[in-house]
């Protein structure tokens, strides 16, 4: 296939390649050696769709932007932030303008992202085609066609309401030659394929359909990461790659059990035998029983317990103590009807309320579970926005420190996630004017955030900024002056 062979020059010409990897299928090989936060590859989207569009709820189609937007005169659903991306989004939403302003408003509800999404996909299809958007090796229908749909694995109700969604996508494209069996198959794709488009703070934007970042395979232990900038994927690489290294990003959340994350990946149609869930048994009990079991009685201890086989009785790895499994049951039944009423307080916006209850819950989760579980993390993140909302930034800031060793227990050394967490740190202990601290905090973030997100995105510069700030007003103070 010519087009096969394009792609190949054109990875090449990256450093990279199209590779058979065995018990996967297609993956992307590095032909070169890779620094850690050198980009590897990076794509426009095919298509993409924000998250959010029409009365009240608004993004940039261009860059998914939440600011000076206006509204497209015609359809009344697309919005943009400027000419600037009105104009690189004209060729396509002029397409896309016309089907959707001649819907009748009651029809235009039922339009969601992922509709919107393929309807911008076929429109680029059917625009390339007649050579008004142009293609290119990396650019192209086919590199969406040959992207696994795992029709034939999703379940007959599944099956129905993808077929329904191509329906209702000749509804909005009556006058486009619809194959309905076709749409059927870029749905399932999109499942399987899409990405979720997130800014600098990972905050979700949008999805996106990226078909070259398609072919990388996951792990959940990535040496890469994908990150965006607007609309546009990066993948870099997170730890020195060298030549004929399978590139890895995780499709998924890392930061939970073996089980968990094995569940999550059913969506992908794949079981991961990445190392850390290849794990052996002692092992692989040993980190599920941190993230999600329970700790030791004795608060001296760290260790971890194990459950007998009725989960009667729960014995500590490390010291022997053995702990009675219905004073657990019970205190996990505590803080379940706690975390409810707790909530519903945040829900409802009563943040003072919700900070009582969840500092009771926090107390009761140090006696039940290990220093390092992810319950116990979530518990301290959902306090840690309280306080920020109630602008209390000395709580926030003991709340945001309590999370930095759980990070980087659970997360690789440099990660996303962590780094970000720096940053927070940092920015409340600089209000907090603990100067020392602040600039201890944005170091650290900086070393990691400049690999995972570059150096060029505005809240890089920000992020550099703030670092060389601190670091003059130290010397300053240390120079005699008063800052």
């Amino acid at each position: 296939m010519a087009w096969a062979d394009d792609l190949q020059r054109a990875l090449l010409t990256r450093g990279l390649s199209v590779a058979s990897i065995p018990c996967k299928g297609r993956g992307l090989v590095t032909t070169r050696d890779f620094s850690p936060g050198e980009v590897i590859i990076y794509q426009e989207p095919y298509a993409a769709s924000p998250n959010k569009f029409g009365v009240g709820l608004s993004s940039c189609d261009g860059c998914f932007a939440s600011n000076n937007l206006k509204k497209c005169s015609a359809c009344r659903i697309a919005w943009y932030c400027g000419n600037m991306c009105q104009k690189s989004e004209w060729k396509l939403h002029q397409a896309e303008c016309q089907a959707l302003a001649s819907l009748a408003e009651d029809k235009k509800k039922l339009l969601t992202p992922t509709l919107r999404l393929i309807v911008r996909l076929l429109l680029r299809r059917k625009l390339q085609d007649e050579q008004v958007i142009p293609t290119s090796a990396t650019d192209n229908y086919n590199l969406v066609n040959v992207l696994e749909s795992h029709i034939n694995d999703i379940d007959e109700k599944q099956l129905v309401l993808f077929a329904q969604m191509a329906n209702l996508v000749k509804l909005v494209l009556p006058l486009l030659e619809i194959d309905i069996r076709e749409v059927t198959h870029n749905f399932s794709k999109l499942a399987c394929n899409a990405h979720t488009i997130c800014d600098d703070e990972l905050r979700p934007l949008g999805t996106g359909l990226y078909p070259v970042i398609s072919i990388i395979n996951h792990s959940c232990m990535p040496n890469s990461v994908l990150m965006f900038e607007g609309r546009v994927a990066y993948v870099r690489a997170l730890v020195p790659l060298p030549k004929d290294t399978e590139v890895l990003i995780s499709y998924i959340e890392t930061a939970a059990t073996t089980t968990r994350r094995q569940n999550d990946l059913k969506q992908y149609f794949f079981t991961c035998m990445c190392p850390r869930c290849m794990k052996n048994s002692d092992e692989g009990l040993k980190e599920d029983a941190i993230l999600e079991g329970y700790r030791c009685k004795d608060m001296k201890c760290n260790g971890y317990l194990l459950p007998d086989s009725e989960e009667k009785v729960f014995t500590c790895q490390l010291c022997g103590f053995i702990r009675d499994g219905k004073e657990i049951k019970m205190v996990a039944s505590e803080v379940t009807l706690l975390s409810e009423n707790a909530s519903s307080c945040l829900s409802s916006g009563k943040y003072s309320e919700a900070s009582a209850l969840y500092k009771t819950i926090e107390q009761l989760q140090q006696k039940l579970y290990h220093p390092f579980s992810i319950y116990l993390l979530q518990t301290y993140e959902t306090l840690l926005k309280i306080f920020m909302e109630l602008k209390d930034w000395e709580e926030a800031l003991a709340y945001c420190r309590l999370t930095i060793p759980i990070y980087q227990r659970i997360y690789p050394a440099i990660h996303p996630m962590t780094g970000l967490q720096f940053y927070t740190c940092g920015k409340l202990e600089w209000l907090l004017e603990r100067t020392e601290d602040a600039l201890r905090s944005f170091t650290k973030a900086t070393d990691i955030l400049q690999i995972t997100h570059g150096t060029r995105t505005p809240f890089m510069r920000e992020l550099i900024s703030k670092l060389e700030e601190v670091k003059a007003e130290i010397s300053f103070k240390l120079s005699g002056g008063d800052y």
